[in-house]
């Protein structure tokens, strides 16, 4: 264990409550144990934590995250682990090179609560820096065999609003128009429901079009009147 890895269960551990660990792990369906660490100390506590550790290069920064990652015990320290990929200082360190590491983070975390957060706000990142290599990529993964990759390519606009690719976001949901999965029907309603909030209509038109049912229809049709 790395001394940043220490410090960080250190600091998650006088964070965590431990008697809220058991309804965590159970809400989260998580076959890795809580430390009981609720998100806002969870995170105070790991920021303090990175403001006494700098990284100084970003192959280092990437080593440390994945250690942090594959080396966690508890829940809470893969929640470190994303939150030293987003932390401030380390915000010129997010390019191409950093595709590989939350590749790996998506694939093995193969859960929503990882996926989401590195789909929209770290991904959704570089898709926006570097579109002419992250298109291609995204359509690549969302007509691939990984649900987790899938639900990435699908969710990584969310932030994007009037910027979004709209070609693209109807690409990368077309493979998963037949997927019964309930996390593939949730992402594209996820999805749709935030672009309604830029052009409702339009939204309205595809859901029409494609003859959506189901989880994915109410998901990107609740805040709109249909009709």
């Amino acid at each position: 264990m790395t001394p940043l890895h220490k410090a960080v269960r250190l600091a998650l551990t006088e964070a965590a409550d431990p008697a809220k660990a058991p309804a965590m792990q159970a809400y989260m369906k998580s076959a890795m144990p809580f430390l009981g660490a609720q998100a806002a100390p969870r995170r105070a506590a790991v920021k303090r934590v990175f403001a006494e550790h700098r990284i100084d290069t970003a192959p280092e920064w990437r080593r440390a995250v994945l250690a942090l990652w594959r080396d966690a015990e508890y829940r809470e320290e893969r929640y470190a682990a994303i939150e030293l990929c987003a932390y401030r200082y380390y915000k010129p360190f997010q390019t191409l090179y950093t595709v590989p590491m939350y590749e790996e983070m998506i694939v093995t975390g193969a859960w929503w609560d990882y996926v989401d957060e590195l789909a929209v706000h770290r991904v959704g990142g570089l898709l926006r820096a570097y579109p002419d290599t992250m298109r291609p990529l995204m359509l690549e993964w969302a007509g691939g065999p990984d649900l987790w990759k899938r639900r990435t390519a699908i969710l990584c606009q969310n932030a994007f609003k009037d910027r979004t690719d709209l070609g693209l976001l109807y690409a990368c949901i077309e493979p998963s128009l037949s997927d019964t999965d309930f996390f593939a029907r949730k992402a594209i309603g996820w999805a749709l429901r935030e672009y309604a909030k830029t052009d409702p209509r339009e939204v309205l038109r595809y859901v029409r079009l494609k003859g959506l049912n189901g989880l994915s229809r109410r998901e990107a049709l609740k805040n709109l009147p249909e009709r």
